[in-house]
């Protein structure tokens, strides 16, 4: 008999010969759409779990905000995005509350198999929803350190957790976690170019986490141009970039702005690499799997889940010291753009998103459906048993 892979190995938590369709609210965050037209990497994947989902029959409710464009039904939460709010805590609180409401007048008319919650303050819900006989799955798409530690563990048995990467549970033992799922991309979106321009990437947020001075500074030292291709919305952005980039800018280096769907597949796709600097523990990075579709290698700084997601020497080069990096930018012509694409249609499909989240649901909802034995009733062992029948 074949061993089952543990699940720092596998995204897969549960096995059932047949499984039936399962009814499901997806709760989106209220700050960008689903799938988001520029930035916003929750709402990215948010967009290709609901859509595989309802490939492999399931029934998705999404909530979320302004317009969505994925197979689930879509009811709306907030009339238009909240983007100019991202970082302001009261639409959080706000959007769980009438989630709350919704969600409790859809259960009076239709069965909910299951609440899977993207957000931050939603899972605060789930006491409520349990109530109902509905269990709730949380994504953690975010840090899992400091007060976001004690938070999640503060729900307590409440919600199940699900990881994007090893590395991000491995962080937090403590919590309650069902599984780890690789976040996804569909490399059929995601524009292949084996001939690449010579020019470094920088795509995100101006944050300092972020390392986008880090970027500038090895790209100079490398001596090739580097796009900035990031969003800049937040006062805490504007500031920074104001104070720590704009500084450091030359005459050779692009200032983009934030790149919409098309433009971020051709900047993605034309880079001779992908510049990754981070200086935080990234839960994953989902930037890094869509550059590697492209065919677009990347230089990353070690941290996070970097080192699950890029193959050092085959999809990109993964340093540990910012001055590593200029020699690292050079070294990526070595790499073969096929094979960063094969990797990510090997490991990050998702086909496998969909998959793994099944997995979860129902290894959540067979969690429910198991007796538990009250604290006051002594447990079974061997001495018992001896003592019985004797």
């Amino acid at each position: 008999m074949s061993s089952i892979p543990s699940d720092a190995d596998s995204c897969i938590v549960g096995f059932r010969k047949s499984v039936a369709p399962l009814n499901i609210v997806m709760v989106a965050p209220p700050y960008f759409e689903v799938p988001p037209s520029g930035y916003g990497g929750v709402e990215a994947v948010v967009a290709q779990l609901t859509d595989a989902l309802t490939d492999r029959g399931h029934h998705v409710t999404l909530l979320g905000a302004g317009r969505s464009g994925t197979t689930a039904r879509f009811v709306k939460v907030w009339d238009d995005i909240l983007a100019e709010r991202l970082g302001d805590p009261f639409p959080e609180v706000l959007h769980a509350l009438k989630v709350r409401r919704i969600v409790t007048e859809l259960a009076r008319t239709e069965r909910i198999d299951i609440v899977h919650d993207h957000t931050f303050a939603g899972p605060l819900n789930a006491p409520m929803y349990s109530s109902l006989g509905i269990p709730t799955v949380v994504t953690v798409h975010g840090p899992v350190d400091g007060e976001p530690q004690d938070y999640y563990r503060a729900l307590g048995n409440s919600a199940e957790l699900i990881a994007i990467s090893d590395r991000q549970r491995s962080l937090a033992p403590g919590l309650n976690w069902l599984s780890r799922v690789h976040n996804a991309v569909r490399p059929a979106e995601w524009p292949l170019r084996l001939e690449k321009q010579n020019f470094a990437l920088f795509l995100g947020r101006y944050a300092p986490y972020k390392g986008p001075d880090l970027a500038l500074q090895a790209a100079h030292a490398a001596d090739i141009p580097l796009v900035l291709a990031a969003k800049m919305n937040e006062p805490p952005e504007r500031e920074y970039f104001n104070s720590a980039v704009r500084p450091l800018l030359t005459d050779r280096d692009c200032v983009f702005g934030e790149a919409d769907a098309v433009a971020k597949r051709l900047l993605l796709s034309s880079a001779r690499c992908l510049l990754f600097p981070i200086r935080w523990e990234e839960p994953f990075g989902i930037v890094m799997i869509e550059a590697m579709a492209c065919g677009t290698p990347v230089v990353a700084l070690r941290g996070g889940a970097v080192e699950e997601v890029v193959e050092d020497g085959v999809t990109g080069i993964i340093c540990d010291d910012p001055s590593e990096l200029p020699a690292a930018i050079a070294e990526v012509r070595r790499i073969d753009p096929l094979d960063c694409r094969r990797r990510v249609m090997e490991r990050f499909s998702v086909d496998e998103l969909g998959a793994g989240y099944e997995a979860a649901y129902y290894a959540a909802l067979d969690a429910r459906s198991v007796p538990q034995i009250p604290a006051d009733i002594p447990q079974f062992s061997p001495a018992m048993s001896f003592a019985a029948n004797h």
